[in-house]
């Protein structure tokens, strides 16, 4: 017995370390678990849109005028194809950091200090982003791309530690995983000084990146990443979307009262354009937002996934927003020149900004009620056809022409509409 006590003693006091030792660390698993758990939205919470995405949207209403002035500066002396193709890019570049963030915001409680930083911190990338725009095909490239990659990066070394313990942890390290393999070809583009080189390789990247988006960010250790696992707010993503289309509204609001208004409004031509720049901004409005616009989260909430719609509808909102930003730098000059010759660069901006706007429009538009819009797709063609003919003309005749084509879109859904029961949204399959 005396020889057996101490081996006893000894063994029961392992046991009981290691039971100390167990129960201690599934405690700290469970405290890190429940401090992840925190910064997720609650069932229950509201989901309107907060002051802090207020606050995050002001520097997209600098970034898109910007864009919207170096469009207006850059494709009226260069060529329309290489100008229009780094338009595309760096909208896209805003965009997807616009989008990431609003997900963010949807998907995790604002009033944590750690998101805060997350959206301040994405804040300031845009802002350098928008500041350095204009040369980012130029001299600023590096900076462009630095700021570019540092918000996606740094936002996933922020979430990724700070959700240690849930399962969402494997999701957030999924995506930065997607970017940090697209910040490769941004950094390196952006080393290249062949604006042709530069501009491929920030298509491929941007191409990682949508692709990522639209495949739900899979990665080795996230099992079938179906978009039935992705937690949608219905009301704030319609709303945050509704919101990115007004802040490209705003800025057309910008530039018809920047443009020297006091100057111009003493002419007579100008004037009128101005009326036009205002008119044609409420019907974009009017035309976006009729039925499809109005129904957008009832579509997200009623479909069986509402992330593939959320998806759906991000190309839409991408294509309307770039017409929209075209039409700004239009109507800048249909304002500034109105009765003069007008130079052929100007068609694609004054006539192919409202154009491209339709088509993102009769996107929009199909994937909340599986449709075509006629009334769109013949306004599209109708501006697109008549484009020969506006080379013979005034910028502000070819304004007015816009101006008349959109307004006959809106005249027509309301007489279509006229004593029809609302039809409810019927998003495709699949």
């Amino acid at each position: 017995m005396k020889i057996n006590t101490p081996i006893r003693t000894g063994g029961a006091t392992c046991v009981v370390r290691l039971l100390i030792r167990c129960r201690t660390g599934r405690t700290g698993e469970l405290m890190t678990a429940r401090r992840a758990e925190a910064l997720l939205r609650k069932p229950g919470q509201p989901r309107g849109i907060s002051y802090l995405e207020l606050f995050f949207d002001l520097v997209f209403v600098f970034g898109l005028t910007r864009l919207s002035q170096w469009l207006l500066e850059d494709f009226t002396s260069r060529r329309h194809v290489a100008v229009a193709t780094q338009m595309v890019l760096l909208l896209l570049a805003l965009m997807m950091v616009w989008v990431s963030t609003a997900s963010i915001t949807d998907l995790y409680d604002q009033r944590r200090p750690v998101i805060q930083l997350v959206v301040a911190g994405a804040m300031f990338g845009a802002l350098v982003m928008a500041v350095t725009l204009p040369e980012a095909f130029g001299s600023e490239g590096l900076e462009f791309a630095g700021a570019y990659v540092a918000i996606h990066i740094g936002r996933g070394l922020v979430l990724v530690p700070a959700l240690r313990g849930h399962e969402v942890q494997r999701r957030a390290a999924g995506v930065m995983l997607w970017y940090a393999v697209s910040a490769v070809p941004w950094i390196v583009g952006a080393a290249s000084p062949e604006i042709s080189t530069r501009a491929a390789l920030w298509a491929l990247a941007l191409a990682i990146e949508y692709l990522g988006a639209a495949l739900f960010y899979p990665a080795p250790w996230v099992h079938r990443p179906t978009p039935a696992r992705w937690s949608i707010g219905a009301e704030h993503i319609a709303e945050r979307y509704l919101q990115f289309f007004i802040i490209a509204l705003g800025e057309l609001i910008a530039v018809t009262g920047a443009t020297d208004g006091a100057k111009y409004l003493a002419s007579g031509g100008a004037a009128a354009g101005f009326f036009l720049a205002f008119a044609t901004t409420v019907l974009l409005w009017r035309t976006y937002l009729y039925r499809a616009g109005a129904l957008l989260h009832a579509a997200i909430a009623a479909a069986p996934v509402p992330a593939r719609i959320v998806r759906r509808t991000l190309l839409a909102h991408v294509i309307m927003v770039g017409g929209v930003v075209a039409a700004d730098a239009g109507f800048e000059l249909a304002i500034s020149q109105p009765l003069g010759h007008i130079d052929p660069t100007w068609i694609p901006l004054i006539v192919g900004g409202p154009v491209v706007f339709l088509i993102g429009r009769v996107l929009f538009g199909y994937t909340i009620f599986a449709r075509v819009s006629q009334s769109r797709v013949i306004g599209a063609l109708l501006l697109a056809g008549a484009s020969p003919v506006m080379f013979f003309l005034p910028p502000l005749a070819v304004a007015t022409t816009v101006t008349l084509v959109l307004a006959s879109i809106a005249f027509t859904d309301v007489v279509v509409a006229r004593g029809r029961p609302p039809k409810p949204p019927s998003p495709p399959g699949g």
